[in-house]
């Protein structure tokens, strides 16, 4: 019975016509960076990320006393 099977998908699958798969690469640079980043921005991008990540990491930190109950 698989035989029979495996005959009837093998032909299908030979009938389909294949498309050619592009490969994408991606160059590497040795330019200097378009744009420079000043300290300004480095402290701007920390502060965000303390104002979203400190808070889940508090709470994370502290699952074991939001689980008991009084």
């Amino acid at each position: 019975m698989f035989v029979l099977l495996r005959g009837t998908l093998n032909g299908r699958l030979a009938m389909i016509p294949r498309r050619n798969v592009v490969n994408q690469r991606k160059g590497v640079s040795s330019k200097p960076p378009k744009c420079h980043i000043s300290a300004e921005n480095i402290f701007v991008m920390t502060v965000f990320g303390l104002t979203i990540l400190g808070p889940s990491g508090w709470i994370l930190a502290n699952v074991q006393n939001y689980q008991k109950r009084h």
